[in-house]
């Protein structure tokens, strides 16, 4: 369990909607170029990611490669993100997801979760379909001096103001951490005739400390097994701070 002075704060998902891409949308000079570059590209399907011109990475061309069942049946899809600073290619990264879901969405943004804090050598891409109930990857990627790091891989849902999902916190107020904190979330109805009666459990706390440059994670609490549990309304969830 973690020491009671590390606070961490709750994520309020305050009801279910549609995720709101922090994307940039794209000239139709822009968009023809990124195209041009994807058709060269031997891929299933290409989608596009696209940020600010002037940032370290200005698009992520993320390429389906290859899709099959798996022995269960469950469609595994694998893919390839290549990370762009306008023509140039930075890095490549392959990622696999089990349970594609026809007509699921990427979306990207850059900054360190949950926070105000402005720091542009985080990346969090997310893939999921864009509805209630459905299954959300979430990856935060570090990048420094064009060596890009996954950094942390999550799952996330919410659906009618239950949901689970992971919560960030960091301690330090300058924009370049050296150590940062996160906990598994889960918000579930309760096994009892109130309708908005719920389990709140905290889970698989991790601390995040960088050296040199890159990120190393420690677990602080027992894998997979809740350290906190509290039942209470939704309303009682919402309130809190």
């Amino acid at each position: 369990m973690m020491k009671t002075h590390i606070c961490f704060i709750l994520f309020l998902l305050m009801g279910c909607q549609k995720p709101k891409p922090a994307l940039q949308i794209a000239s139709k000079t822009t968009k023809a170029k990124i195209e041009a570059i994807a058709v060269k590209e031997n891929s299933l399907r290409t989608d596009t990611i696209i940020f600010d011109k002037n940032a370290a990475i200005t698009h992520v061309l993320i390429h389906l490669t290859e899709q099959k069942p798996d022995k269960d049946s469950i469609i595994e899809s694998k893919f390839r993100l290549d990370f762009y600073k306008n023509k140039n290619k930075i890095t490549s990264k392959k990622i696999t997801i089990k349970g594609y879901e026809k007509g699921s969405e990427w979306s990207g943004s850059y900054g360190f979760p949950d926070s105000s804090q402005n720091n542009p050598s985080f990346i969090k891409i997310d893939f999921g379909y864009p509805a209630c109930g459905y299954t959300f990857e979430n990856y935060l990627y570090y990048l420094k001096n064009n060596d890009l790091q996954l950094v942390h891989q999550w799952q996330s849902m919410s659906d009618s103001g239950w949901g689970n999902w992971t919560k960030f916190l960091s301690l330090e107020s300058k924009n370049d951490l050296e150590i940062f904190y996160c906990k598994s979330v889960s918000f579930e109805p309760a096994d009892d005739d109130s309708e908005d009666s719920g389990i709140l459990t905290y889970s698989d706390s991790i601390s995040f400390s960088l050296i040199g440059n890159h990120w190393k994670k420690k677990l602080l609490s027992p894998k997979d097994k809740p350290y906190f549990e509290k039942k209470m309304s939704l309303n009682e969830f919402y309130k809190q701070d």
